[in-house]
């Protein structure tokens, strides 16, 4: 360390350094992810990516614990605006029409969303990946049971119910995010791999959720 850096003021928070770090660690994801769909992301390296982004592997190490976590560092973006986004519904909405309205407004509002992150069309790529990789899938589903059972304390909460002593906020996140799994997957075998295609299943779909669970369908 030399005088000039022992001396020097800290940077305060959003200052030249954590925007430093930022910058980096947006590198490390838009590389990362543009590997993994363009070449595999089993076939990817970590040698790779830092090349890449021209820095160390112990620079890659100081910001992901491995390439798991940067497939899923933009996803879980994706999840904190859809929390978000539920827990500004207004109070009046039902659960599954305040969770649909969440999932709709995220999807026409993603862009901005990750516009200092990732491009959105490479985060929907990355997106398509997961569900066309094994190995990632699995994690997803993993994933995906940790956030339902989030969203649905969130539902009772909004309800004033005890999600412990009442089963329809689990049964309603339930059949929600049985929708996201069945839509993610139709999107991600599709031609069109866009935020918009997307969002037309999404908004598609939901609306069977009524007359899926109605008690005859003919």
């Amino acid at each position: 360390m030399t005088i000039d850096e022992r001396t020097a003021p800290a940077a305060p928070v959003g200052g030249l350094r954590e925007r430093k770090k930022l910058r980096t660690r947006s590198a490390l994801l838009r590389a990362s992810l543009a590997l993994f769909v363009s070449q595999g992301y089993e076939r990817t390296t970590v040698d790779e990516i830092t090349a890449a982004v021209a820095v160390s592997q112990r620079t890659f190490f100081r910001y992901f614990a491995n390439k798991e976590e940067v497939v899923f560092a933009v996803q879980d973006l994706v999840e904190s605006h859809f929390v978000a986004e539920l827990q500004a519904r207004p109070a009046a909405e039902g659960p599954l029409e305040a969770m649909r309205g969440a999932v709709l407004a995220v999807w026409d509002t993603v862009d901005d969303a990750l516009r200092e992150v990732v491009p959105v069309d490479l985060y929907m790529r990355s997106y398509r990946l997961i569900e066309s990789t094994p190995a990632l899938l699995a994690v997803h589903l993993r994933r995906s049971t940790c956030l339902e059972e989030r969203i649905s304390r969130l539902i009772a909460a909004r309800e004033g119910l005890d999600v412990d002593a009442d089963p329809r906020p689990r049964v309603a996140v339930a059949a929600f995010f049985g929708v996201m799994r069945v839509t993610g997957r139709l999107w991600g075998r599709g031609d069109d791999i866009s935020v918009e295609a997307i969002r037309r299943l999404t908004d598609t779909y939901l609306d069977g959720i009524g007359p899926a669970l109605a008690g005859r369908w003919h």
